[in-house]
């Protein structure tokens, strides 16, 4: 069964510095809940283009995961996608983090869906990351409004 998770968040950072943050991924140890950021490829026409893949690690899981996902979609000032290639026991994994302009600042909407691997653990994923998500697009939209 597909499971979803969605997180909001705003911000008075305008569109661009949100988009900026989330596309580089050497920032997300310090706005995020991830420890480090590696390159693992560069896109295909951009070091962190549609194609790239990049490396994750956190401690503050239940245990140590490291993650790596690859780009997916890009779209400039509004939208990033990537997909979870290996970390978490779940598949079809997909995300975006989808940033709408609202009154002098952004909307930042984090959502995904998976499905498990191991069936009855859904939930489980389910809220772990909802936790996990909403505590991105927070810190997100804090760093982008320069208050992290």
């Amino acid at each position: 069964m597909v499971q979803r998770v969605d997180a909001t968040a705003e911000t008075t950072a305008s569109p661009e510095r949100v988009y900026a943050l989330v596309r580089d991924g050497a920032t997300w140890p310090s706005w995020s809940t991830l420890d480090s950021f590696e390159l693992e490829r560069p896109g295909e026409t951009e070091r962190e283009g549609v194609g790239a893949i990049r490396v994750f690690r956190t401690n503050r899981f239940p245990k140590p995961v490291v993650s790596r996902e690859e780009i997916i979609e890009l779209v400039p000032d509004r939208r990033l996608g990537y997909a979870l290639l290996s970390g978490l026991a779940v598949r079809d994994y997909r995300a975006y983090v989808d940033l709408e302009p609202v009154g002098g600042g952004t909307r930042i909407r984090w959502h995904s869906s998976f499905r498990p691997v191991v069936p009855g653990t859904g939930w489980l994923y389910r809220r772990a990351l909802q936790q996990i998500m909403t505590r991105c697009a927070r810190g997100l939209a804090e760093a982008a409004a320069g208050n992290s």
